[in-house]
């Protein structure tokens, strides 16, 4: 398996956030991770990336075992982050944000080649690259943010809510974006609070429960699952 969680708990206190779950991505693989507030989903993250130590279980990545490891040796390996709320450094301008997301890698050539990709993926980062990140919108905050990690050239991207207080229209957008990254072969866990555009998107789920992971499968199947329907995308048509 490409990346791999096995039987990880987390504790907050004497709170358990996580409770001996399991899961897995493939290369090139979209999984989402689906449940109500609470439920664990961004403590799985911040777990996997090396920001929340585990009480029990073990995490792999490309057969590694990466639990207990520093989150800058993590990144270096190939996974990067995109946090809830974007947290852009917003007396940075837009490029030096960029910049920042390659500070790890020394191969100087590919990442101008990169930044190049990144302003062509997001046309309105370029036009604003001299400008402070914290004056840009929310919507171009997110992609900023998104651009920001790719500069790391990470194989596996994690994605928390990126939709999150975007319009509708952005919201399209940003699922676009989010597809193109996929099928460029970077493998994606994303958590995302539109669940029915996440299941849309992703290859396969996972619906967490207060720590636990419930069901898990296609994510298509699971979009059209009544319990998945009536606990997380409302009322199908048939029933209402």
């Amino acid at each position: 398996m490409f990346f791999e969680m096995k039987d990880v708990s987390v504790m907050y206190g004497k709170a358990e956030a996580l409770k001996d779950a399991s899961m897995g991505v493939k290369g090139g693989e979209m999984v989402t991770l689906i449940g109500s507030n609470g439920a664990g989903k961004t403590t799985a993250l911040r777990a996997i990336c090396g920001l929340k130590a585990l009480s029990s279980g073990e995490i792999w990545f490309r057969e590694k075992r990466i639990d207990g490891m520093p989150s800058h040796d993590i990144v270096k390996m190939g996974i990067a982050h995109v946090p809830e709320g974007r947290r852009v450094f917003s007396s940075m301008t837009v490029r030096e944000n960029l910049e920042l997301g390659a500070y790890l890698r020394t191969d100087k050539r590919k990442i101008v080649g990169d930044l190049e990709n990144i302003y062509g993926s997001f046309p309105v980062l370029r036009e604003r690259q001299e400008q402070k990140s914290g004056s840009l919108s929310g919507g171009e905050q997110q992609m900023l943010a998104m651009g920001r990690a790719l500069m790391a050239d990470p194989s596996l991207l994690l994605l928390d809510e990126p939709s999150l207080g975007l319009s509708p229209l952005l919201v399209r957008e940003v699922a676009r974006i989010i597809r193109r990254i996929n099928e460029g072969q970077v493998s994606i866990i994303l958590i995302e609070q539109n669940a029915r555009m996440a299941l849309k998107l992703a290859h396969r789920a996972y619906i967490l429960e207060v720590g636990h992971i419930v069901l898990q499968g296609n994510a298509k199947d699971l979009a059209h699952d009544e319990n998945v329907k009536r606990a997380y995308l409302g009322r199908s048509r048939e029933s209402a």
